[in-house]
């Protein structure tokens, strides 16, 4: 007997498709990558091809709960995108708009004490070592431009 599927749940602050796998829907979310998702399946003992739709609100709320806190639920550290925070001092997950913040900040923080990284932001250029000689050549900066000549005086 097929149960109701819900068009449209809320995960985390994201709207996913009811028809979607979960192992599939739970990557959409910003910051998950497919070796959380799969790791937050197998701890909830959760089918990978189910359908999102077909989730109850106590599931829901268990993969919230291990999307906040993953390390209280056996997820080692090496998953996280935010090992050893330089504020927080420990390691976190950040997921959707905290994690775009997040990384604005870190950003902000490189320019404002100019290191090298910072400079490459500020500029537009690319930062992590590529070359610029035939690739980025879209932008503010295209080129020498040239002074337009006079013409040529009339002698008398």
């Amino acid at each position: 007997m097929p149960k109701e599927i819900k068009g449209i749940v809320r995960i985390s602050g994201t709207d996913i498709k009811g028809d979607v796998q979960l192992f599939i829907s739970l990557q959409k979310i910003k910051g998950i990558s497919g070796v959380l998702a799969n790791a937050i399946c197998r701890i909830h003992n959760l089918e990978r091809g189910r359908k999102v739709g077909t989730l109850n609100k106590k599931e829901i709320k268990k993969i919230e709960n291990t999307l906040k806190t993953p390390s209280k639920f056996g997820i080692p550290s090496w998953m996280l995108n935010r090992r050893k925070d330089s504020e927080a001092g420990e390691d976190q997950h950040l997921i959707g708009s905290d994690l775009t913040f997040t990384q604005k900040q870190d950003i902000k923080k490189m320019m404002n004490i100019k290191s090298y990284k910072g400079v490459r932001h500020m500029f537009g250029l690319p930062v992590r070592g590529q070359r610029t000689r035939s690739s980025f050549r879209k932008g503010t900066t295209l080129g020498v431009v040239r002074k337009k000549s006079k013409p040529a005086k009339k002698k008398k």
